[in-house]
This record gives structure tokens, C-alpha cells and sequence, in this order.
């Protein structure tokens, strides 16, 4: 099983470290795209920070996170499960997993970046700033780069499993697994039921998310199927409803009454 997390736009910079080596990182096939888009984002954040401002919709007070991105080359890295932070992250709370259950994470967990592709848990990367929808000059949009090689990085790291696509609409531009794929791909999708009705809330649509991969890291489960996915998530305590297979994968609603 392989669980494919989106990115957190908060990071946590390292104040001390190596410095970032693209090729000590997993997926090598990504190397040049990542290389690529390295150096159309440094070199734009050091030779014109207010285009660099602008092209990462960063505001007057964000103009650190310009001059963090300009030296990324040599900035200090950490685990990337040390770097990303937010909801999501918060809530999955990898540092206090149990040692069974970290050693899960390192071969299940993969988190989709603007930067980097995929990168595992213990790949070592520096606190960078740029969006999904970002577009950079010499490049154009990022999304639109990773769309031409991710699609194979991640089918290598799914190793015949199910793929468990917890990323928003955002980075799932990235990559959408075709046909071939459909039978092997589950997509989460949580819902907020209240008085009848059911919404999406984000902040919780993303803790809800956190705390549904701790559990199924804790509890070992390797479904290979949504179908059995969706067991193992009921008898985890969750609420799930499952949707009909498409030609893109199968998509679970999990209806939770509390946030």
C-alpha cells in the first residue's frame, strides 16, 4: 500500500543540517525535473524577489520565504516528516507512531511536492515555498512539469499495492492514474454530517485525514483493494461509504458527525 499525502504550504526549517543532494532522494527518475525546477526557482527568487513575491502569492510579510527559497541549495535539510507541518501533519503525528509503526511510514508514506515530485518520510529536503498552481518563469506551471514523469515514480513506489490518494484537487493535477490503475487506486474523501446534511470543512476534511493514516499505521493494515480498505477503515471506528468503481479508481466517503 502506498499512501500519497498532500503537501502542507507551512514547513518547519531546519537550523542546522546537510545540505540538499538530489540524488541521495527517493524516485531518482525525478532528478532532472527536480534539478529543473530548483534552479528556475532559486535563480528567480535571487534575482527578483518582487517577481518572485508575486509568482508565489506571497505577501509584504512573506518576503523571508523569498530569500529562504533563493538559497536552497545550500540551506540546511531534515527528514521530510520533520519538515512539512499544518492539519494534516499535525494530526498524523509521526514523531510519537510506535517503532512498528514508524517503519510502516517509511515504506507506505509518500507526500506529493511542487518541488520534489513525491518524497518519502525520511528523504532529507530543506523548508522550500511554492504552490501546486504555481507558475515559474522558463519552466511554466508546476503541475504541468511533474504531469509528464510522475505518473511512473509512483507506480514504482506502489509496487503491485493500492495506491491510497489522500491529495487535494491541487496536486492531484500533477498525476491521475489511468485505467490500468483504476482497480488498485482509493481515493478518501470526508464528510461532515450535521442535522442531515453533509458538507466538506477543510480544516477537518485534512485531521480527519492524519488521523485515519496514523490508524492504519498503527494497526498494520495493508489492504490491497478500496474494497478491503474500506473494512479496514470500519473496523478502525470509522463510518465509510463506498463509491462505484471508475475508469480513475474508487472513492470512500467517510462521515464523521464529530470535528
Amino acid at each position: 500500500m502506498l499512501i500519497l499525502l498532500p503537501p502542507s504550504e507551512g514547513k518547519s526549517a531546519p537550523r542546522r543540517g546537510r545540505p540538499l543532494d538530489l540524488d541521495s532522494l527517493s524516485a531518482p527518475r525525478l532528478t532532472a525535473t527536480r534539478r529543473e525546477l530548483l534552479e528556475a526557482l532559486t535563480r528567480l527568487c535571487e534575482e527578483d524577489p518582487d517577481r518572485a513575491a508575486d509568482a508565489l502569492g506571497l505577501g509584504a510579510t512573506q518576503r523571508d520565504l523569498v530569500e529562504r527559497n533563493a538559497h536552497l541549495r545550500t540551506a540546511p535539510t531534515a527528514r521530510a516528516d520533520a519538515i512539512y507541518t499544518g492539519v494534516l501533519f499535525d494530526a498524523l503525528d509521526v514523531a510519537t507512531l510506535s517503532p512498528a509503526a514508524r517503519r510502516r511510514a517509511t515504506s507506505r508514506l509518500a507526500v506529493t511536492s511542487s518541488l520534489f515530485g513525491i518524497v518519502r518520510p525520511g528523504d532529507r529536503i530543506p523548508a522550500y515555498r511554492l504552490s501546486g498552481d504555481a507558475v515559474l518563469p522558463g519552466v511554466g506551471p508546476v503541475a504541468a512539469a511533474w504531469r509528464e514523469v510522475l505518473g511512473e515514480a509512483v507506480t514504482d513506489a506502489m509496487r503491485g499495492g493500492l495506491l491510497v490518494d489522500l491529495r487535494s484537487s491541487t496536486y492531484a493535477a500533477f498525476w491521475r492514474p489511468g485505467k490500468d490503475l483504476a482497480r488498485r487506486v482509493a481515493t478518501v474523501r470526508v464528510l461532515h454530517e450535521s442535522d442531515g446534511r453533509r458538507t466538506v470543512v477543510s480544516h477537518f476534511n485534512k485531521a480527519t485525514k492524519g488521523r485515519i493514516v496514523r490508524a492504519l499505521l498503527e494497526d498494520g493494515a495493508d489492504p490491497r483493494t478500496p474494497a478491503a480498505l474500506a473494512e479496514a477503515l470500519t473496523r478502525l471506528g470509522w463510518t465509510v461509504e463506498v463509491g462505484e468503481p471508475t475508469p480513475k479508481g474508487t472513492q470512500l466517503d467517510v462521515v464523521v458527525s464529530q470535528v
